[in-house]
């Protein structure tokens, strides 16, 4: 089972209710951070974010004095401009849940909280691209092969053909087609492999392909990944 707990960053910095909005921009900045929890006597009643920060700041200070502005802001609690009470996850939950609260409420990071609703945590959305990555295994294999199967009891012997060609399989997904209830539903397979000799991957793509309708046989190209460019200083500059 995936749980929060075993996924989550846990050294979190956290801001009290009522420090000024300049020391959040400044931990922002400093920690190349998103979001920070904000607390009261150290348990959770808010959070604030690179968006709240903008939306509290003007997009032009022509109208005064930057020493001015950085006054007004310095006199800005963080209380004033957080997210009161956010949606949280607990450390026993699990992953799948903390994706699909973030999903469904469009956003990219929870603050993870024990049952007293203290911070002992927080899970974002780059952590959930880990587990997956970690779960299809690109890393260890970018070979891949995703297929079509009349029911479940057929993975089987998708497995016989990689088990007779003494291929290793590091990873199995698989699920049905939506709005199918029954066990003899369709299903789609995605595994990944260790890289064969040519024939033998000749062999297997020819073994599946009789027996099975593939949808996709390829090797993902991870040798040389782009690379943002952006800073994410500049990300969360709001002046």
């Amino acid at each position: 089972m995936l749980l929060v707990q075993h996924w989550m960053t846990e050294e979190v910095i956290t801001l009290d209710e009522n420090e000024s909005v300049i020391k959040a921009i400044q931990i922002l900045k400093e920690f190349k951070i998103r979001r920070i929890p904000i607390t009261k006597n150290g348990k959770l009643i808010g959070i604030i974010t690179i968006s709240d920060i903008r939306e509290a700041t003007p997009s032009k200070i022509t109208a005064f004095d930057i020493h001015e502005f950085y006054y007004l802001l310095s006199e800005i609690k963080v209380k004033d401009i957080m997210t009161k009470d956010p949606i949280v996850v607990y450390p026993d939950d699990t992953v799948e849940y903390a994706a699909v609260l973030m999903l469904e409420n469009k956003i990219s990071g929870l603050p993870v909280i024990n049952k007293d609703g203290f911070v002992v945590g927080i899970i974002t959305q780059t952590d959930i691209f880990k587990i997956f990555v970690n779960i299809t295994g690109v890393y260890q294999s970018p070979y891949q092969v995703s297929l079509i199967v009349n029911s479940y009891l057929e993975i089987k012997n998708v497995l016989e053909i990689f088990e007779k060609l003494n291929i290793e399989i590091y990873s199995l997904l698989s699920w049905k087609d939506e709005l199918c209830y029954s066990d003899a539903c369709k299903r789609r397979v995605f595994i990944r492999f260790k890289e064969p000799v040519k024939d033998v991957l000749d062999k297997l793509h020819q073994s599946l392909n009789s027996k099975f309708k593939i949808i996709t046989f390829r090797k993902d190209n991870i040798e040389r990944l782009p690379r943002k460019l952006q800073k994410l200083e500049e990300e969360i500059s709001i002046f």
